[in-house]
């Protein structure tokens, strides 16, 4: 074997097929040597009596097979990677869509199909996409410790956060708890995300929900020091100052030392369809009866259905009302409303008594709530969505009780330009039996209510000032530590031409380093959840 080495090298020591490839040549060939040595002396003495050029020779073609095997296994590979990228893609839909893991099955199953009539000589890349169950749930498990590794990652460069919890029951009687975060990084860039999902199989009181906020924000190395915010659906479980999330939150800030205060807000949608409940419930459970008489019996729907088809109404059908989907009830009151002289026709001929449907004054309250109810949707949705700054709901919020005082003096004066509902019952009916005093009180009633439920984001009032508008806050009445560097903000003509420009949520990523306490007060702004719409969304998918 040695004679077969030394002909690589001419007498004067130079590789005859140049370059630093040989040396590469040199360990390939050894390897080959030691294979031939042990398949036989016969192979051997092959090699040993070629001729120098032969040998020559031998070696490229020997090059040549390692070219063409490295640009095999390099293709492999390639087409390796690309098949589990595609895996990783189609398990991260199925994730998404809420799907079971055999779903990747079916779709694999649908990609072969559609493969052999458009591709056919794709065919094997595409069975080479690994997409059984469990190769899905784990592309899926790597998938989330990524997104949590990422999430621990920019963590740590948070100067506050706040958390949005919800907790709700799911189809099998186990309670689901989530966890959202809005984390403000020292650029005053918002990361909205969720944190964390418990299942709470045994009680819910503050004590295990707590527990398992503690575990989640333990979990994810977030420090207790930067935590400014909490919002909640209101729950006593969630909001109680002693036993509750809230209080065992507040609690562990101060055995954290923690030197900011815990800044607690009810869900702004939640306060919101409360207080539409100062309203005529007893309207909504006469409505609620008898939406319930035909939608939850299935020989009723279908006969109401065929009813309206047979007297060509506009519409075809009722809308069902639950009272988990709050915005279903203006849905539901407003078809009420539309189809009042169908269903006193569909519930006659199934001998139910319709007194109440046809009296005058339920009616007008009837149209009066549907209208009223249309107006809280409106506001409910605009409050809905991802990434809202908590100041431009409060000022939807606010916006709206300027509107309930407008109404107010309205329909007072029996004016109904926004109430379009009373307009066509108050032309149908007498104007005497209008009653718009009655219907004045119950919108000075809401409006009480509204200031009542938005009182801690009323409270905060002069913070979100210092947000929205810094340029035109008093400098006397802002906080002491902030005043010296409000009033050089205020003094900067290319600040304020920047914030005219973009405004206050991207302003805040203009304000200097060197206003260290402007900054870290609209961090704590920023990061602020006004509702806990994420977590509920979250629930409405699955």
């Amino acid at each position: 074997m040695a004679t077969l080495h030394s002909c690589l090298v001419d007498q004067a020591g130079h590789s005859p097929a140049g370059g630093g490839n040989m040396v590469v040549l040199l360990d390939f060939f050894r390897i080959v040597d030691r294979s031939l040595y042990h398949e036989g002396a016969v192979v051997v003495n092959k090699f040993k009596n070629l001729s120098a050029g032969q040998k020559l020779q031998k070696v490229e073609e020997f090059k040549k097979n390692l070219t063409s095997q490295q640009t095999f296994f390099t293709k492999a590979k390639s087409q390796s990677e690309a098949a589990v990228k595609a895996s990783f893609i189609v398990a991260e839909e199925i994730a998404k869509s809420g799907q079971p893991f055999t779903e990747g099955e079916f779709v694999k199953n649908c990609m072969m199909k559609v493969c052999d009539v458009l591709c056919p000589d794709k065919t094997r890349a595409f069975a080479n996409v690994s997409l059984s169950r469990n190769t899905v749930a784990n592309r899926v498990c790597e998938m989330a410790t990524d997104l949590k590794t990422q999430l621990i990652e920019r963590a740590k460069d948070f100067v506050a956060y706040s958390l949005a919890v919800d907790e709700t029951t799911d189809a099998t009687d186990t309670a689901q708890l989530v966890i959202f975060i809005h984390g403000v990084d020292s650029n005053l860039c918002v990361t909205e995300e969720i944190l964390d999902i418990k299942s709470m199989h045994g009680t819910t009181k503050g004590e295990d929900i707590f527990g398992n906020v503690f575990q989640s924000v333990t979990d994810m190395k977030l420090p207790w020091e930067k935590l400014v915010g909490l919002t909640t659906d209101g729950a006593p479980a969630m909001c109680g100052e002693k036993n509750g999330l809230v209080g065992r939150m507040r609690s562990k800030m101060r055995e954290e030392n923690c030197a900011g205060e815990l800044t607690v807000y009810h869900c702004i949608i939640h306060q919101e369809s409360l207080s539409a409940k100062v309203l005529l419930d007893h309207v909504m459970n006469t409505v609620t009866q008898t939406v319930n008489f035909i939608r939850a019996h299935g020989l009723n729907h279908r006969q109401f259905q065929s009813f309206l088809q047979e007297i060509d109404s506009e519409f075809g059908d009722m809308p069902y009302h639950t009272a988990v989907r709050w915005l279903s009830q203006g849905k539901v009151l407003k078809r009420h409303f539309d189809l009042r002289e169908e269903i006193c026709q569909f519930m006659d001929s199934k001998g139910k008594d319709c007194t109440v449907l046809r009296d005058e004054k339920w009616k007008c309250e009837l149209a009066f709530l549907a209208d009223i109810t249309s107006h809280l949707s409106a506001l409910n949705l605009q409050l809905q969505g991802r990434e809202h700054i908590i100041t431009d709901m409060h000022d939807a919020v606010k916006a709206f009780q300027v509107k309930l005082r407008l109404w107010e003096t309205q329909m007072h004066q029996c004016n109904l330009s926004h109430f379009p509902c009373c307009q066509v019952i108050r032309n149908q009916e007498s104007a005497t039996v209008f009653p718009n005093a009655t219907f004045a009180e119950k919108l000075s009633a809401l409006c009480t209510e509204f200031a009542r439920c938005f009182s801690d984001f009323e409270a905060q009032k002069s913070n979100f000032e210092l947000l929205r508008n810094p340029f035109a806050v008093d400098v006397e009445t802002a906080p002491v530590e902030m005043q010296m560097e409000l009033i050089e903000l205020q003094c900067n003509g290319t600040l304020k031409a920047k914030y005219d420009t973009a405004g206050p949520a991207q302003f805040t990523r203009f304000i200097p380093e060197a206003m260290p306490q402007l900054r870290q007060h609209a961090a704590r702004i920023l990061s602020m959840f006004g509702s806990t719409y994420l977590c509920e969304q979250l629930f409405s998918e699955n």
